[in-house]
């Protein structure tokens, strides 16, 4: 059921909080599967994929550079 609303709009402030709550967990789950060597499926235009540790790996280092940061 997709009204169109943007969640940042809702009025109950758990629900606005929800999408940022949502970013740190993909994230953490990302940190996981990295530390782990495993992977992750993730829904990408409608379809199920996999993305492994090294692709992970790959793109959080694109990220860091990408921003001028990095782990210390």
């Amino acid at each position: 059921m997709n009204t169109g609303k943007d969640i940042a709009q809702a009025r109950n402030p758990d629900l606005r909080a929800s999408m940022a709550a949502m970013r740190r967990a993909a994230q953490l789950a990302r940190q996981i599967a990295i530390q782990t060597n495993t992977g992750i499926v993730m829904v990408r235009d409608g379809q199920c994929v996999r993305i492994s540790a090294q692709e992970l790996r790959e793109a959080d280092a694109e990220a860091q550079k990408s921003s001028g940061t990095a782990d210390v």
